[in-house]
C-alpha cells in the first residue's frame, strides 16, 4: 500500500502591503495628484502607475523631476501622512480573500512577515486593524538601504525569522515587488491589481487571493522542495 507524504509547510510566508493586503494604491495616487498639483503641476493616472511598488525615496526623485519643490524626507513624510489620514476617514480597504488566507496561514502555525515599501508607522496603522496576530515581523521601507526591485527586503525578513527565504513564499501584486520576491529566492505569487503582470516561469499567477486556502500555497512551496 502507497502511503503519500503531506508536503511540508513553507518556511515562512512573505506579505506585500499596499495593493495586495490592502487596496491603498488609490491613496497613494491622490494624494500625488494633490502634492504635485499644490506645486502647479499635473500628475496623471498614467504617472501614478509608474511608482507602484517603487521604494517611497526612488518615488520621491520623481517627484521633483516634476516641480515638487521638497526634500525627499519631506516627500514620503507628506504622502505617509495624507495617505495616513484618509486611511483613518475612509476607512482601511481590504483586498478580496487576504486578510481569511492571512489568518489561515497563522492558524497553521506558519510565520509571516509584512515586507512594504511604506514606512513602519504606516505598517503598524494597517497591522492594528487586522484582529488577531498576523505578522511576526515587519520589514518597511525606512529600514532598508536598498528598495525593492533589490532583495534586500525579503532577505531581512528571512534573517529576522531564521528562514531560508528559498522555504518561503513571497505574495505580490507589483512588477517590481514581483522583481525582489524573485531575486530572494522565495516562491512568488503574483496577484494583480493596479498594473497587469506577465506570465513567467520565475513566478506563480493567481487572479485572486479569493478562494485561496494555505493548503495552496502550502502546494506551491511543496513543489518547490519536489523540483529542488
Amino acid at each position: 500500500m502507497t502511503s503519500l507524504t503531506p508536503p511540508s509547510l513553507p518556511a515562512a510566508v512573505f506579505w506585500d502591503m499596499d495593493g495586495t493586503l490592502v487596496d491603498t494604491e488609490p491613496y497613494w495616487m491622490a494624494s500625488e495628484v494633490e502634492l504635485v498639483g499644490s506645486f502647479g503641476g499635473t500628475w496623471t493616472h498614467d504617472d501614478g502607475l509608474t511608482l507602484v511598488g517603487l521604494g517611497l525615496w526612488n518615488s520621491a526623485e520623481i517627484l521633483q523631476s516634476r516641480g515638487v519643490d521638497l526634500t525627499p524626507d519631506e516627500i514620503v513624510q507628506w504622502l505617509t501622512t495624507r495617505v495616513q489620514e484618509k486611511l483613518d476617514t475612509d476607512g482601511v480597504p481590504w483586498r478580496p480573500g487576504a486578510r481569511e488566507l492571512l489568518a489561515e496561514l497563522r492558524e497553521r502555525g506558519i510565520p509571516t512577515a509584512l515586507v512594504t515599501m511604506s514606512v513602519r508607522r504606516m505598517a503598524e496603522q494597517i497591522v492594528a486593524h487586522i484582529p488577531f496576530d498576523a505578522f511576526d515581523v515587519i520589514v518597511s521601507g525606512d529600514e532598508v538601504s536598498h528598495p525593492k526591485p533589490h532583495p534586500q527586503p525579503y532577505l531581512r525578513a528571512a534573517e529576522l525569522l531564521n528562514v531560508d527565504p528559498a522555504a518561503s513564499v513571497a505574495i505580490e501584486d507589483s512588477l517590481v515587488g514581483l522583481a525582489s520576491a524573485v531575486a530572494s529566492g522565495a516562491v512568488t505569487i503574483g496577484v494583480p491589481h493596479i498594473v497587469p503582470l506577465p506570465e513567467s516561469d520565475e513566478h506563480t499567477l493567481w487572479t485572486s487571493l479569493e478562494g485561496k486556502s494555505a493548503d495552496d500555497v502550502i502546494a506551491l512551496a511543496g513543489a518547490r522542495a519536489v523540483v529542488r
